[in-house]
C-alpha cells in the first residue's frame, strides 16, 4: 500500500469513527425509546460516516468541486432512500413487537398464550417459547388442581377412617369402665389393634408428606433382590395364612439393585400386603424379579379379579380407593371393596401412593395392568 493510500485510509477512518461515535451517543440517548428508531438511526449513521470519510479525504484524493458535489448528492439521495426503507423496517418491527405484547397481555389475563408466530425469527422463537410455557403452566395448574382435590379427599377420608376406630375405642373404654365387658382381655386386644392401625396411618401420612415435600432421604446401597423378596414373603406369611392365600415367587440368580434398603422393603411389603388383601381365599400371589433392558423389574401378580380400565390411571393417586370404598376393609359388606382400593398398610389409601413416591425417588417407574385372574404391579428400577 502506497503512502497516499495509507493517508486516505487513516483520514477516512478518523472521520468515519467520529461520525460513528456521535451515532453511538445518539443511540444511547434514545435507548429507551421505541424499537422503530433503531433501523433509521443505523441507516443515517452509515450514510453520515460515508460522507464524513469522503469530506475528510476529498482533498487528499484531489477531487474537483464538481466531482465532490456529485458524490455528495449521490450519497445524500442514497442515504434518504436507505433511511426510508430502514424506517419502514422499523415500523414492521414495532408492529410485530406490539402484536407480541398484546398476545402476552392476553396470556396474563386468561392464562393461555394463543399468539401466532410472525415477524423475524427471534420473535417467532419467543412466541413459540411463550406457547410452550403456556402449555407447561396449564399442565401445572391441572396437576395442582388434582393435588388439591386429592388432598381434600385425603383429609375427608382419613378423618372418616380415624373417626370409626376412635368411636370403637370410646365404646370399648366405656364398657371397661362400667364393668360391662365380659372378656376384658379381648377388648384390650381389639383396642391395641385399633391403636396400631391408627399409628400406621399416621406413619403413612408422615412418609407421604416427606415424599411430596421432596425431603425423602435415601441411602442407596447394593441390595440382593432375592433376599429382599424372601423377607417379604416371610413377613407376609401370617396375613397370607389368615386369608388362605398362597404367596410364592422367584428372582433371577444374583440379581442386585442399587436402592435404599428400607425404602425398597416398604415398596415390596406394601405391594405384597395389598395383593394378599384383595386376593380371594385359595388364590395365589406371585412375586417375580428379573433383569430388563433398562434396569431391574420386580412384579407382584395377584388374583383380585382385575381393576376397571377407567380406574387404572388412578390406582397410585393419594387416597384413591375406588368409588365404592370409603371405609376401611372389614367395615363394608362382602364384595363391596374395589380391587386394590386400599393401600396394604393403614387402610387409608396411602400405600400405593407411597410406593409410587419411593420408586420415583429412585428414578424408577411403577405401573399396573390387568392380567389373567388379577392385576400385575411392576416396579422398574435402574441398576
Amino acid at each position: 500500500m502506497s503512502s497516499d493510500h495509507l493517508e486516505i485510509v487513516l483520514i477516512a477512518t478518523a472521520w468515519s469513527t467520529a461520525a460513528g461515535v456521535v451515532g453511538l451517543a445518539v443511540g444511547w440517548l434514545i435507548r429507551h425509546r421505541s424499537l422503530g428508531w433503531i433501523p433509521p438511526l443505523v441507516a443515517v449513521v452509515a450514510v453520515v460516516a460515508l460522507l464524513a470519510g469522503m469530506v475528510g479525504t476529498a482533498r487528499a484524493m484531489f477531487l474537483s468541486d464538481h466531482d465532490f458535489g456529485v458524490v455528495v448528492w449521490v450519497s445524500v439521495v442514497a442515504g434518504v432512500v436507505a433511511t426510508a426503507f430502514a424506517t419502514a423496517l422499523g415500523y414492521t418491527l414495532v408492529r410485530t413487537s406490539r402484536r407480541l405484547r398484546e398476545d402476552t397481555r392476553r396470556f396474563g389475563e386468561v392464562g393461555r398464550f394463543a399468539g401466532v408466530a410472525h415477524g423475524p425469527a427471534e420473535f417467532q422463537a419467543l412466541s413459540a417459547e411463550l406457547a410452550r410455557t403456556s402449555d407447561r403452566l396449564e399442565a401445572a395448574r391441572e396437576a395442582a388442581s388434582r393435588a388439591d382435590a386429592s388432598r381434600r379427599d385425603l383429609v375427608s377420608w382419613v378423618a372418616h377412617d380415624l373417626r370409626t376406630p376412635l368411636a370403637g375405642l370410646r365404646a370399648m373404654t366405656e364398657a371397661l369402665e362400667d364393668g360391662l365387658a365380659e372378656e376384658p382381655a379381648r377388648y384390650h386386644r381389639q383396642m391395641r389393634g385399633e391403636v396400631d392401625r391408627m399409628v400406621r396411618m399416621v406413619d403413612d401420612l408422615f412418609e407421604l408428606s416427606r415424599i411430596h415435600a421432596g425431603v425423602l432421604r435415601l441411602e442407596p446401597e447394593c441390595v440382593a433382590l432375592g433376599d429382599l423378596v424372601s423377607e417379604a414373603i416371610a413377613g407376609a406369611e401370617i396375613a397370607a395364612r389368615d386369608g388362605r392365600v398362597h404367596v410364592g415367587g422367584s428372582v433371577e440368580q444374583g440379581l442386585v439393585v442399587t436402592a435404599d434398603p428400607a425404602g425398597l422393603t416398604r415398596v415390596v411389603r406394601n405391594l405384597v400386603t395389598n395383593a394378599i388383601r384383595h386376593t380371594p381365599a385359595d388364590g395365589t400371589v406371585e412375586i417375580r424379579g428379573r433383569s430388563v433392558p433398562d434396569g431391574v423389574e420386580l412384579a407382584v401378580t395377584d388374583g383380585c379379579g382385575g381393576i376397571a380400565s377407567e380406574n387404572l390411571p388412578h390406582v397410585f393417586d393419594v387416597a384413591w380407593r375406588g368409588e365404592s370404598a370409603r371405609t376401611p376393609e372389614g367395615l363394608l359388606g362382602p364384595g363391596t371393596q374395589d380391587p386394590h382400593a386400599g393401600d396394604g398398610s393403614s387402610g387409608a389409601g396411602l400405600g400405593l401412593a407411597i410406593v409410587k413416591g419411593i420408586v420415583e425417588a429412585h428414578h424408577g417407574r411403577v405401573h399396573v395392568a390387568n392380567t389373567g385372574p388379577g392385576c400385575r404391579f411392576a416396579v422398574v428400577l435402574p441398576v
